[in-house]
């Protein structure tokens, strides 16, 4: 009810656990959709994996009383593009779904130095070795600056290109490394010692 009146932003269906959402979800393919990682008869989790599966456009915010490594690496891992507390305000909530909706990645600030923590603990797993070297140079750059948590707009300036450039790169690095979100290529530049994180 509450994301509703806020400007910019449709509510096209509500369900109440995550099997009814996964089903609602792949029937009305929405730009964005909020998930609990908590949820009957589905894990939030579970049902991003479905959405995501069934329409890989659809951005995945997950909202929710977590504040576990495990559940924001899990949810990162699997597609979702924001994590958010649900502590969190309505406007923290509705400006997280607009910015998620553009394309860039959201977490809470407080799951921010765990998240980078996990990062930092995280084995390398067993991904072919020189995936990094498929990247061009750009792509390389882009990656870089995106790991530091600079926006399309702020890539671009940084690189003197255009917005859609850096857009076109983020897509193609993506489709190369075979991830599905920005915080997965983050994940994967910091794994593969292609950025430093203090």
């Amino acid at each position: 009810m509450l994301l509703g009146a806020e400007e910019g932003i449709e509510v096209v269906g509500e369900a109440s656990d995550g099997a009814e959402g996964t089903a609602l979800a792949v029937r009305t393919a929405p730009d964005v959709v909020l998930l609990d990682v908590r949820m009957p008869k589905q894990s939030g989790i579970e049902a991003c994996v479905a959405i995501k599966a069934s329409s890989p456009t659809t951005k995945i915010v997950m909202l929710t009383v977590s504040d576990e490594e495990a559940d924001l690496y899990e949810a990162v891992k699997n597609g979702a593009s924001g994590y958010l507390l649900k502590d969190s305000s309505i406007e923290e909530v509705a400006q997280g779904i607009r910015v998620v909706a553009e394309g860039q990645s959201l977490i809470s600030p407080s799951m921010a130095a765990k998240l980078i923590d996990e990062f930092k603990t995280m084995s390398k797993p067993d991904r072919a070795q020189g995936t990094a070297l498929r990247l061009t140079e750009r792509e390389l750059d882009v990656l870089r600056l995106v790991a530091k948590g600079l926006s399309n707009r702020d890539v671009a300036h940084r690189l003197a290109i255009s917005e859609n450039t850096v857009k076109n790169h983020v897509r193609n690095m993506l489709e190369k490394l075979q991830l599905h979100s920005r915080m997965e290529a983050v994940m994967y530049a910091v794994r593969e010692k292609l950025v430093e994180l203090e």
